[in-house]
């Protein structure tokens, strides 16, 4: 299936897909056809594999930075090791950007201190949720795969198109 047209020419079909592996990896869940679900599943799945052999790869430096009294004083900062810089590059490339958005009754101080320093939100979260959580799953059960679940929903009305959902595990 990855190889499926999906009635489309590449550039279309490579945007719908990106859009819908971006949309599953940020809600969790998508309905579609059937054959975009298991095109979006390989993508998916692909991503998360990355981001799961390289979420533990980080480098911790210290700086010197000066303070508000103009005063240096040394700070330890987590980096990107290069195996997750390369990981990262890579899923800045192929996922659409989501931004957070803010909560019903969340006021805007809170929204901008929850979301303060973070600029591609959908990374943190593959990287800080999904990662971890998979890696931890691996090491229990000892098989890698498998992230995503298609259900299948049955028929669309009006054009008989097989429909289905495409979830996180």
């Amino acid at each position: 299936m990855a190889n499926a047209k999906l009635g489309r020419p590449s550039k279309e079909k490579n945007s719908m897909l990106r859009g819908l592996v971006s949309d599953l990896l940020w809600f969790g869940k998508v309905e579609t056809t059937l054959a975009k679900a298991k095109a979006v599943r390989s993508k998916a799945e692909k991503i998360l594999t990355l981001a799961i052999n390289s979420y533990e790869d980080i480098v911790k430096v210290t700086k010197e930075v000066k303070d508000d009294k103009g005063i240096k004083v040394k700070k330890t900062v987590s980096n990107d090791g290069p195996k997750k810089l390369q990981a990262r590059r890579a899923m800045m490339a192929y996922l659409m950007d989501r931004q957070e958005q803010r909560q019903p009754k969340e006021s805007l101080s809170a929204f901008e201190a929850r979301t303060q320093g973070i600029n591609h939100p959908l990374l943190e979260k593959i990287f800080n949720l999904y990662a971890p959580k998979y890696a931890a799953r691996i090491k229990e059960v000892g098989q890698g795969g498998g992230y995503t679940r298609i259900v299948k929903l049955g028929q669309r009305r009006g054009d008989s198109a097989e429909m289905a959902i495409v979830e996180l595990i």
